[in-house]
Protein backbone atom coordinates (compact mmCIF):
# COMPACT_ATOMS: atom_id res chain seq x y z
CA UNK A 1 0.00 0.00 0.00
CA UNK A 2 1.12 3.33 -0.75
CA UNK A 3 2.34 5.87 1.73
CA UNK A 4 2.39 8.71 -0.06
CA UNK A 5 -0.22 11.53 0.66
CA UNK A 6 -3.70 11.65 -1.38
CA UNK A 7 -5.60 14.07 -2.87
CA UNK A 8 -8.98 13.24 -4.65
CA UNK A 9 -10.42 15.51 -7.18
CA UNK A 10 -13.47 15.83 -9.27
CA UNK A 11 -14.34 16.39 -12.90
CA UNK A 12 -15.22 19.84 -13.99
CA UNK A 13 -17.52 21.47 -16.65
CA UNK A 14 -17.05 24.76 -15.54
CA UNK A 15 -14.82 27.11 -16.50
CA UNK A 16 -13.81 30.75 -17.02
CA UNK A 17 -15.13 33.69 -14.90
CA UNK A 18 -18.27 30.72 -13.62
CA UNK A 19 -15.46 29.29 -11.67
CA UNK A 20 -15.72 32.04 -9.03
CA UNK A 21 -18.98 30.18 -7.70
CA UNK A 22 -16.71 26.80 -7.50
CA UNK A 23 -14.40 29.08 -5.15
CA UNK A 24 -17.23 30.22 -3.19
CA UNK A 25 -18.73 26.63 -2.45
CA UNK A 26 -15.03 25.61 -1.09
CA UNK A 27 -13.76 23.90 -4.07
CA UNK A 28 -10.56 24.40 -5.72
CA UNK A 29 -10.19 24.83 -9.58
CA UNK A 30 -7.26 22.61 -11.35
CA UNK A 31 -5.88 20.91 -14.25
CA UNK A 32 -4.34 17.78 -14.77
CA UNK A 33 -1.76 16.53 -17.68
CA UNK A 34 1.15 14.36 -18.07
CA UNK A 35 3.56 13.03 -20.82
CA UNK A 36 0.87 11.65 -23.61
CA UNK A 37 -1.97 12.38 -22.03
CA UNK A 38 -4.68 15.34 -22.68
CA UNK A 39 -5.22 17.54 -19.66
CA UNK A 40 -8.49 17.36 -17.59
CA UNK A 41 -10.10 20.08 -15.69
CA UNK A 42 -10.73 19.13 -12.24
CA UNK A 43 -11.80 20.71 -9.18
CA UNK A 44 -10.15 20.18 -5.70
CA UNK A 45 -11.63 20.49 -2.14
CA UNK A 46 -9.73 23.57 -1.21
CA UNK A 47 -9.13 22.67 2.61
CA UNK A 48 -7.72 19.66 1.95
CA UNK A 49 -5.38 20.79 -0.54
CA UNK A 50 -4.18 23.62 2.35
CA UNK A 51 -3.81 20.83 4.36
CA UNK A 52 -1.58 19.04 1.97
CA UNK A 53 0.65 22.14 1.11
CA UNK A 54 0.86 22.92 5.15
CA UNK A 55 2.80 19.26 5.72
CA UNK A 56 4.12 18.57 2.22
CA UNK A 57 7.17 19.56 0.56
CA UNK A 58 7.57 21.19 -3.10
CA UNK A 59 8.68 17.55 -4.60
CA UNK A 60 6.35 15.48 -2.47
CA UNK A 61 4.48 12.75 -4.77
CA UNK A 62 1.21 12.42 -4.36
CA UNK A 63 -1.96 9.95 -5.07
CA UNK A 64 -4.04 11.51 -7.00
CA UNK A 65 -7.59 9.96 -7.81
CA UNK A 66 -10.47 11.47 -9.79
CA UNK A 67 -13.83 11.07 -9.59
CA UNK A 68 -12.93 8.33 -6.90
CA UNK A 69 -10.99 6.45 -10.03
CA UNK A 70 -7.78 4.41 -9.32
CA UNK A 71 -4.93 6.73 -7.63
CA UNK A 72 -2.06 7.78 -9.69
CA UNK A 73 0.82 9.82 -8.67
CA UNK A 74 1.47 12.96 -9.26
CA UNK A 75 3.14 16.00 -8.22
CA UNK A 76 2.03 19.72 -7.42
CA UNK A 77 3.72 21.47 -10.52
CA UNK A 78 2.10 25.08 -9.93
CA UNK A 79 -0.22 27.00 -7.57
CA UNK A 80 -1.58 30.34 -8.67
CA UNK A 81 -2.41 32.59 -5.29
CA UNK A 82 -4.44 35.57 -4.88
CA UNK A 83 -2.02 38.82 -5.11
CA UNK A 84 -3.80 40.06 -1.70
CA UNK A 85 -4.81 37.22 0.12
CA UNK A 86 -2.09 34.95 -1.34
CA UNK A 87 -4.66 32.01 -1.48
CA UNK A 88 -4.83 29.41 -3.47
CA UNK A 89 -6.86 30.19 -6.61
CA UNK A 90 -5.78 27.32 -9.71
CA UNK A 91 -3.33 24.53 -9.38
CA UNK A 92 -1.38 22.28 -11.84
CA UNK A 93 -0.59 18.70 -11.03
CA UNK A 94 1.19 16.48 -13.53
CA UNK A 95 1.09 13.07 -13.32
CA UNK A 96 4.14 11.13 -13.80
CA UNK A 97 5.46 8.00 -14.66
CA UNK A 98 7.77 6.66 -12.30
CA UNK A 99 10.54 5.04 -14.85
CA UNK A 100 11.00 8.72 -15.99
CA UNK A 101 13.18 11.21 -14.77
CA UNK A 102 12.08 14.84 -13.69
CA UNK A 103 13.53 18.08 -13.39
CA UNK A 104 12.81 19.94 -10.21
CA UNK A 105 14.06 22.77 -8.05
CA UNK A 106 15.13 22.53 -4.66
CA UNK A 107 15.40 24.94 -2.02
CA UNK A 108 18.25 25.26 -0.02
CA UNK A 109 18.17 25.49 3.33
CA UNK A 110 21.09 26.66 5.76
CA UNK A 111 21.62 24.10 8.88
CA UNK A 112 25.19 24.62 11.40
CA UNK A 113 26.32 27.92 12.49
CA UNK A 114 29.45 29.67 10.39
CA UNK A 115 32.29 30.59 13.02
CA UNK A 116 33.28 33.85 11.10
CA UNK A 117 29.79 34.82 11.75
CA UNK A 118 29.16 34.00 15.67
CA UNK A 119 33.02 34.77 16.07
CA UNK A 120 34.19 37.50 13.99
CA UNK A 121 30.96 39.49 13.44
CA UNK A 122 30.36 39.02 9.76
CA UNK A 123 27.39 38.90 7.38
CA UNK A 124 25.80 35.18 5.92
CA UNK A 125 25.82 36.30 2.12
CA UNK A 126 23.43 33.68 0.61
CA UNK A 127 23.18 34.73 -3.12
CA UNK A 128 20.95 31.15 -4.12
CA UNK A 129 17.63 30.07 -2.92
CA UNK A 130 17.79 26.71 -4.95
CA UNK A 131 19.84 24.35 -7.21
CA UNK A 132 18.35 22.52 -9.97
CA UNK A 133 18.62 18.59 -10.16
CA UNK A 134 17.26 15.38 -12.33
CA UNK A 135 16.34 12.34 -10.72
CA UNK A 136 13.56 9.43 -10.50
CA UNK A 137 9.62 10.74 -9.09
CA UNK A 138 9.99 8.78 -5.87
CA UNK A 139 14.08 10.20 -5.31
CA UNK A 140 13.36 13.64 -5.72
CA UNK A 141 14.88 15.26 -2.44
CA UNK A 142 12.62 17.80 -0.65
CA UNK A 143 15.41 19.97 0.11
CA UNK A 144 19.19 20.06 0.17
CA UNK A 145 21.35 21.36 3.40
CA UNK A 146 23.84 23.74 3.24
CA UNK A 147 26.40 23.45 6.08
CA UNK A 148 27.41 26.35 7.13
CA UNK A 149 30.14 25.27 9.29
CA UNK A 150 32.29 25.50 6.76
CA UNK A 151 32.04 28.93 6.41
CA UNK A 152 35.34 29.09 9.03
CA UNK A 153 36.79 32.80 7.85
CA UNK A 154 36.13 35.45 5.15
CA UNK A 155 38.10 33.70 2.41
CA UNK A 156 35.86 30.72 2.74
CA UNK A 157 32.53 30.21 0.08
CA UNK A 158 30.03 26.87 -0.17
CA UNK A 159 29.94 26.34 -4.00
CA UNK A 160 27.58 24.02 -5.44
CA UNK A 161 29.89 21.13 -5.85
CA UNK A 162 30.17 21.19 -1.75
CA UNK A 163 26.89 19.88 -1.24
CA UNK A 164 25.66 16.40 -0.08
CA UNK A 165 22.35 14.89 -2.49
CA UNK A 166 21.31 11.22 -2.29
CA UNK A 167 22.21 8.95 -4.82
CA UNK A 168 20.48 8.83 -7.86
CA UNK A 169 20.18 12.60 -7.78
CA UNK A 170 22.13 14.68 -10.76
CA UNK A 171 22.30 18.12 -9.85
CA UNK A 172 22.00 20.08 -13.03
CA UNK A 173 23.57 23.57 -11.88
CA UNK A 174 26.93 24.48 -12.73
CA UNK A 175 29.28 23.08 -9.44
CA UNK A 176 31.55 26.09 -9.50
CA UNK A 177 28.32 28.43 -9.02
CA UNK A 178 28.69 29.99 -5.53
CA UNK A 179 26.37 29.89 -2.75
CA UNK A 180 27.17 31.62 0.19
CA UNK A 181 29.75 33.62 1.85
CA UNK A 182 30.62 35.58 5.03
CA UNK A 183 31.12 39.54 4.20
CA UNK A 184 33.86 41.12 7.05
CA UNK A 185 31.67 43.67 8.78
CA UNK A 186 32.07 47.23 7.78
CA UNK A 187 35.00 49.25 10.29
CA UNK A 188 33.38 52.14 11.45
CA UNK A 189 35.32 55.19 12.09
CA UNK A 190 36.11 55.91 15.58
CA UNK A 191 34.53 59.48 16.76
CA UNK A 192 37.98 61.15 17.93
CA UNK A 193 39.45 60.26 15.00
CA UNK A 194 37.07 61.65 12.71
CA UNK A 195 36.62 64.64 14.55
CA UNK A 196 40.52 65.13 14.04
CA UNK A 197 39.80 64.39 10.41
CA UNK A 198 37.15 67.49 10.20
CA UNK A 199 38.90 70.32 11.94
CA UNK A 200 42.25 69.36 10.10
CA UNK A 201 39.89 70.11 6.68
CA UNK A 202 38.75 72.93 8.63
CA UNK A 203 41.90 74.11 9.14
CA UNK A 204 43.27 73.63 5.49
CA UNK A 205 40.27 75.87 4.34
CA UNK A 206 40.58 78.57 6.59
CA UNK A 207 44.43 78.62 5.45
CA UNK A 208 44.97 82.19 3.25
CA UNK A 209 46.18 81.16 -0.65
CA UNK A 210 49.65 82.08 -1.33
CA UNK A 211 50.45 84.63 -3.76
CA UNK A 212 51.05 84.58 -7.32
CA UNK A 213 54.02 85.97 -8.73
CA UNK A 214 56.36 88.68 -7.57
CA UNK A 215 58.05 89.46 -3.87
CA UNK A 216 56.33 91.19 -1.30
CA UNK A 217 57.24 95.15 -1.14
Amino acid sequence: MSTRPALAAAHREVTGKAVARLRRDGRLPAVVFGHGLDSESVSLDAHEFDQLRRHSGANTLIDLSIDGGRARPALVHGVQVHPISRRPVHVDLFLVRMTEELTVDVRIVPTGTSDAVETHGGTLLQVMESIRVRALPDQLPQQVELPLERLVDFDAVLKVGDLSLPAGVTVLTDADEVIAKVAPPRIEVEPEAAEAEEAEGEAAEAAPAPAEGGEEA
